[in-house]
């Protein structure tokens, strides 16, 4: 999903020179506008100035709300980047869906221009309309620098999006098996694993539930909480779970430290493509 679909600039036939040798016309605002994005995106400093000093607004933005920091980021033009902060872009400036500069290059794998807007005050935890962090983004498109960097720097993967939903939990659905293993890596206190092997457990997946339990064979979940709930795990996942030697007492008996009373159906694990246990995929 892009929000940088903004019209190209096309002369105007009456802005062409015509038989009598007239001057064209000079360009319209919002052709300037037009332009100034798109010199931003193609990482031109020298035009990107010039319509600045001619007038141009450092915050001017497309129809979906990417502005020039936004347009520089997605594309990793570092020094342009450092250029408009200098100038005074709003590090934190929102596109109409609330993404910052930070949550775009970050979902595009920018490492370098991610490591500047950081340094440069950038909230490294904000949430766009559905919640989504720079964090979330980078898990999602298996960007393992900028998930390193991002959690070294503060990121917060306990931030869930308004369906409920971890950095973790899309990098089990997408498979990112190096990504998840630097999540909890990062996961000293449990706070993301337990939920998201609830979720494996309720989609039957053994193999997200099989390195949940690897990565850390002293997880004794009932070492969380002293809850216990009534969890009836399909065979594959009580397989699973003796297979990584988690000792938890019997089957049936587990802890979460988020979680009430959860019952699953030990036959029927198959979910739609849109059920709310899927986690919705972030876009720019």
């Amino acid at each position: 999903m892009s929000e940088d679909n903004h019209s190209h600039y096309r002369l105007d036939p009456s802005d062409r020179l015509n038989g009598l040798g007239q001057r064209r016309k000079r360009p319209k605002k919002s052709d300037s506008n037009t332009s100034f994005l798109r010199a931003a995106r193609a990482g031109n400093i020298d035009k990107v100035l010039e319509y600045l000093k001619g007038g141009v607004d450092i915050s001017t933005c497309n129809q979906n709300g990417l502005n020039a920091l936004h347009l520089a980021a997605k594309e990793g033009h570092v020094d342009l980047v450092q250029e408009l902060l200098d100038r005074g872009a709003a590090v934190d400036s929102a596109t109409k869906k609330g993404n910052t500069a930070l949550h775009i290059s970050s979902l595009a794998g920018q490492a370098e221009v991610v490591k500047i807007l950081v340094k440069r005050g950038a909230d490294i935890n904000a949430q766009s309309q559905n919640g989504f962090t720079p964090l979330y983004m980078a898990a999602q498109e298996n960007h393992l620098d900028v998930v390193r960097y991002l959690l070294e720097n503060g990121g917060n993967q306990s931030t869930a999006t308004e369906d409920g939903f971890t950095p973790l939990a899309i990098a089990l659905q997408q498979g990112h098996n190096q990504v998840v293993s630097i999540l909890l890596e990062n996961d000293t206190k449990g706070k993301v694993r337990l939920p998201a092997l609830h979720i494996a457990a309720r989609k039957d997946d053994t193999k997200s539930a099989a390195l949940l339990l690897q990565n850390d064979h002293n997880a004794d979940v009932q070492s969380k909480c002293r809850l216990k709930i009534c969890v009836f795990l399909p065979l594959s996942l009580i397989q699973c779970v003796c297979a990584c030697h988690i000792t938890a007492g019997p089957a049936t008996n587990w802890v979460s430290p988020s979680f009430s009373f959860l019952s699953l159906n030990a036959t029927t694990h198959t979910l739609p493509p849109h059920h709310p246990l899927l986690p919705r995929r972030a876009g720019v």
